[in-house]
C-alpha cells in the first residue's frame, strides 16, 4: 500500500524539472560539504576511489567518481562477457516473442524499450542491472566490440528502485534512455542506459555530451568507435539501470548470476555461445 501511494505521489511530481535542479545543485561548490556525509551514509569504500575524498570539487563529481587502476579486475577469458557496471541483477532471461520481464506480473516489449524494430532481439536474451546510490557509476564494455550507433529516447524520470519497478508498468520504456549498439563476437548487442529520478544525466565517451530533447528521438551513427572489454564508454551522474540485450542464441548466462545477486564491473556474467 505504501509503495502504491509513493508511486502516485512520484507520478504527480515534475520529475524532469526536479532532476534538472538537483543536477545543477550537485555541481555547486556548496555541495562539496555533502560528499563525506554521503560517503558515510552509503558506506562507500573510499580505499578504491581514484583520489582522496577531499579533492572532489562537488557532489556530482563524487557520484561519477573513477576508481584506482585494477580496482575492478577484468575477466579476460576469450569467451567471457562481463558486467558493464557495479550493481544488483534485478531480472534476466529469454526475450519471448519480443517481451522482456520487468518484475513479477509486469513486462514490456523490446521494441518499445529500443524505440525501433530490431527483429534479431525478438527471441534473444537480456539482463537488467540496477545501480544504487552507493555504487560505482561508470559504464564499461561487456566485451570487445565496435560501437555502431546510439539512440537517445526522451521520457519521464520515474525512480528505478522497487517502488518504480514493481508498480510502474513498462517503467523502462517510459523513462529517458540512451541506447548504445555495438558489433561484437556475440553479434549485435544493445546497452540500454536508463535515466531515473534525480539522475543528472548520462554521458558517453564516444560522443559529445548530448542535449536533452524533450520530445525528439535522436539517432547517431558511430562508424569507427572500437572499445576493448572493460573499457569505459560512459557514466551516470547518479545511480540508475543498465539493460543488456543479446541476439537469440548468442549469449549464455553464467550459473552464478541470479536475480538479487550483486555484481561488480569486470565480473564474468556470461559467455559467448559457439556458433
Amino acid at each position: 500500500m505504501k509503495h502504491r501511494v509513493a508511486k502516485v505521489f512520484i507520478s504527480m511530481l515534475p520529475q524532469n524539472g526536479i532532476s534538472r535542479i538537483a543536477g545543477s545543485l550537485g555541481r555547486t561548490k556548496m555541495s562539496k560539504w555533502y560528499v563525506k556525509p554521503y560517503a558515510k551514509m552509503y558506506d562507500i569504500n573510499l580505499s578504491e576511489i581514484e583520489k582522496p575524498i577531499q579533492d572532489y570539487k562537488h557532489l556530482t563529481e563524487f557520484f561519477s567518481r573513477k576508481l584506482k587502476i585494477n580496482a575492478r579486475p577484468i575477466d579476460n577469458s576469450a569467451d567471457s562477457i562481463i558486467s558493464p557496471v557495479d550493481g544488483v541483477v534485478s531480472q534476466f532471461g529469454r526475450i519471448q516473442k519480443g517481451t522482456i520481464i520487468q518484475a513479477k506480473g509486469i513486462d514490456y516489449s523490446v521494441h518499445s524499450l529500443l524505440g525501433e524494430e530490431k527483429e534479431d532481439f525478438e527471441e534473444g536474451s537480456f539482463i537488467t542491472i540496477y545501480l544504487s546510490p552507493k555504487d560505482y557509476h561508470r559504464i564499461h564494455m561487456p566485451l570487445d566490440g565496435k560501437i555502431t550507433s546510439s539512440t537517445y529516447i526522451p521520457g519521464r524520470l520515474f525512480p528505478v528502485n522497487d517502488i518504480g519497478v514493481n508498480h510502474v508498468k513498462g517503467l523502462f520504456t517510459k523513462n529517458e534512455r540512451l541506447v548504445t549498439y555495438a558489433d561484437t563476437k556475440a553479434g549485435e548487442i544493445a546497452i540500454v542506459k536508463v535515466g531515473a529520478f534525480i539522475v543528472g544525466s548520462v554521458q558517453v565517451a564516444y560522443s559529445e555530451p548530448y542535449k536533452r530533447a524533450r520530445k525528439k528521438v535522436l539517432k547517431t551513427e558511430h562508424p569507427s568507435e572500437r572499445y576493448k572489454k572493460g573499457e569505459e564508454i560512459g557514466h551516470f551522474e547518479f545511480g540508475s539501470t543498465v539493460i543488456l540485450i543479446f541476439q537469440n542464441g548468442k549469449m549464455e548466462l553464467d550459473p552464478s548470476v541470479k536475480a538479487g545477486s550483486a555484481v561488480k564491473m569486470g565480473q564474468r556474467i556470461g559467455k559467448i555461445k559457439a556458433r
